[in-house]
C-alpha cells in the first residue's frame, strides 16, 4: 500500500511542481519528478526535523536551566 500512496502523491507533487515551473513534461517524467522529490525532499525534512528536534531540545534546557537559577536567586537564596 505505501508504494500506490508513493505514486498518488509523486503523481500530485510532479503535477504541481511541473506547474509551478511552466514545464510540459508527460505523465512518466512528472511521475518520476514527483517521486525523486518526494524522496529528497523527505530526507531534507526529515533530517531538519531531527536537528531541531535537538537544538529545541537544548534550548528548552538551557531555558529551563535559566529560570531555576533566577528562582534560586530570587526565593532561596534571597530570602539568607
Amino acid at each position: 500500500m505505501p508504494i500506490i500512496w508513493l505514486i498518488i502523491i509523486g503523481l500530485a507533487a510532479g503535477f504541481l511542481a511541473t506547474r509551478m515551473m511552466k514545464m510540459e513534461t508527460n505523465i512518466i517524467t512528472t511521475l518520476a519528478i514527483g517521486i525523486a522529490g518526494a524522496l529528497m525532499g523527505g530526507l531534507v525534512l526529515g533530517i531538519l526535523l531531527r536537528v531541531m528536534g535537538m537544538l529545541s531540545g537544548l534550548i528548552g534546557a538551557v531555558l529551563g536551566a535559566l529560570l531555576l537559577i533566577w528562582l534560586w536567586n530570587t526565593y532561596i537564596k534571597g530570602n539568607k
